[in-house]
């Protein structure tokens, strides 16, 4: 048996570049811990990656024609839209080259299975929350889908339960990595799955399904072991944990973390995180830097204790500070996630974020003010503020899927405001797409366009709020006004 697992080409939407990723960073793995399972059984296995080395569906084809799978396993990530130009393909490869058996598997179909298999009839089934060792049964027990952890049809029905949980993610086999890994600079390693927090939008713990252990760590041998034999294939040494929470919690994992920096130390290698503020403390970060933690991402979403109640972080805005004076102490700027308008934001919510990102000094930069003074509430299926707001009649589901959702905020000036932000900041990222990798390397030209461009953001924003709080803003104002920004963008630019 033969066995093609595909990572699909990714589409880019302009008026979606600067929401927030569909599928959670940790996903990239999927795939590779999926191969890595069948390859330590004997199962021929060959991962495609359509979106790591640029290939298109022609390319795609050319594999599959080469390799004639019994299996087509794909990593399904929904694309801000209906995935037709996919569907259509999959209905065209399984037909002209005798594929006997599709499967989708991620975050989207976990979710939105149902929504899928009725799309697209070539697709036989979805694997449901943790995939490697569902889909090792598959292969097992093959034709018979009839499965825990597998969403199939069963006369005119689809059936679906829940998957098997690995406890001990110690036994699973390093994940499988394609060429298309090691095409970017950096290495993804996973250190652990779930996430003791529960934010209302996010839903990695529903995905992993385990609601009595929500975070399962990988033990720092293990993560050694994985990291030394990488080493041994690359040159790269530059690794990125992504772990939606790369601490355990309590003491023991912060225990964990000191032993697995330990370790990290001898390797001469720079790393980077994902971590909760009330995680962040002196201890592991001295022990992390000087092993060679250089970036970290933290969802701080909020200035405002009210709204990260309302967000369920478990955080406090004195958390959130605390976490940015320690990490710039040991020299580490951290990228930030920020939620600026949330359904149920005020506009004094506003500026009490807004006031929280000055004097913590997040608006000095474009890179970051363009994100953290724009960034809407994403809903997805699968997470609570999903569930709840569709209980309280405020969820408007995608006309392309019950995936995605929005909902109408409840103060009129925020919508107004959020929507005039949000075109104003895509355009914005018309440019910095193109000009990105120049302002990494300090390019003086597009270090001063950016400067010029940040310093007229943040002033747009700040005066906005006085617009608003002053009820002067109509629609014709707002129109003019987002004419006129997005004409200065384009002259600073020019």
């Amino acid at each position: 048996m033969k066995v093609l697992l595909l990572e699909h080409p990714r589409s880019y939407g302009e008026d979606r570049c600067n929401d927030i990723a569909n599928a959670p960073l940790s996903a990239c793995l999927n795939t590779g811990y999926i191969g890595g399972m069948l390859a330590s059984k004997g199962i021929d296995v060959t991962i495609v990656d359509g979106y790591l080395e640029k290939l298109d569906y022609p390319a795609i084809e050319a594999e599959i024609a080469r390799i004639r799978p019994t299996i087509l396993g794909i990593h399904l990530v929904y694309h801000w839209e209906n995935n037709q130009t996919l569907y259509q393909f999959i209905e065209q490869v399984k037909a002209a080259y005798a594929i006997d058996y599709v499967t989708v598997y991620g975050f989207y179909p976990t979710f939105a299975y149902a929504e899928i298999l009725n799309r697209c009839p070539a697709i036989d089934s979805a694997l449901l929350g943790e995939n490697e060792l569902t889909f090792s049964k598959l292969v097992d027990h093959f034709p018979d889908d009839h499965l825990q952890g597998i969403a199939y049809r069963q006369d005119g029905k689809i059936i679906a339960t829940q998957g098997e949980i690995t406890t001990d993610v110690d036994s699973l086999p390093f994940p499988l990595r394609s060429k298309g890994s090691y095409s970017f600079g950096e290495i993804n390693i996973s250190g652990s799955r779930g996430c003791y927090g529960g934010c209302t939008f996010c839903y990695i713990n529903p995905y992993y399904g385990d609601a009595k252990r929500k975070w399962r760590g990988r033990s720092p041998e293990n993560i050694i072991a994985e990291i030394d034999a990488i080493m041994k294939e690359t040159d790269i040494r530059y690794f990125y944990f992504v772990d939606p929470n790369f601490y355990g919690p309590g003491r023991a994992g912060k225990d964990r973390v000191l032993k697995l920096a330990a370790l990290l130390k001898d390797r001469n290698i720079r790393f980077g995180i994902e971590a909760r503020a009330n995680d962040i403390e002196e201890e592991t970060i001295t022990a992390l830097t000087d092993a060679g933690l250089c970036h970290i991402l933290i969802g701080l979403e909020s200035g405002r204790d009210e709204a990260l109640k309302r967000l369920n972080k478990l955080t406090t805005v004195a958390d959130n500070e605390k976490a940015l004076k320690i990490l710039r102490k040991y020299g580490i700027e951290p990228s930030v996630g920020f939620i600026m308008f949330e359904p149920d934001s005020t506009l004094e919510d506003l500026k009490i974020n807004y006031d929280f990102l000055k004097r913590n000094d997040l608006l000095e930069k474009l890179e970051i003010s363009v994100n953290v003074l724009y960034h809407h509430m994403i809903i997805l299926q699968g997470s609570s503020s999903y569930k709840a707001l569709k209980e309280q009649g405020r969820l408007n589901i995608s006309d392309h899927s019950t995936y995605e959702a929005d909902t109408d905020y409840l103060n009129p000036k925020v919508a107004a405001m959020a929507g005039m932000m949000r075109d104003m900041t895509n355009h914005i990222f018309t440019y910095m797409k193109d000009s990105w990798e120049l302002s990494l390397k300090k390019d003086p030209v597009i270090t001063d366009k950016y400067d010029q461009i940040n310093k007229l953001l943040v002033y747009s924003f700040a005066g906005l709020l006085n617009e608003f709080d002053n009820d002067e803003m109509t629609t014709e104002k707002i129109n003019i006004y987002v004419k006129s920004f997005n004409q200065t963008v384009d002259l600073i630019m020019s």
